[in-house]
């Protein structure tokens, strides 16, 4: 399973890659993430202020 970015919501803040603690995410024109590298651990969706990632 993958972390969902609603493209819609996301600025691309930031605030998820500066919190990821495996430094898998990316920020382009909305945030990116590395299915292969991401732990699904959660930081990033507690941390996002527009509720724009969730986990399956």
């Amino acid at each position: 399973m993958a972390i969902i970015i609603n493209e819609d919501d996301c600025t691309a803040c930031g605030a998820c890659a500066e919190t990821c603690p495996v430094g898998c995410i990316t920020i382009e024109d909305v945030a990116v993430v590395d299915d292969d590298e991401c732990v699904e651990c959660g930081a990033c969706v507690d941390e996002c202020p527009n509720g724009a990632i969730s986990l399956p």
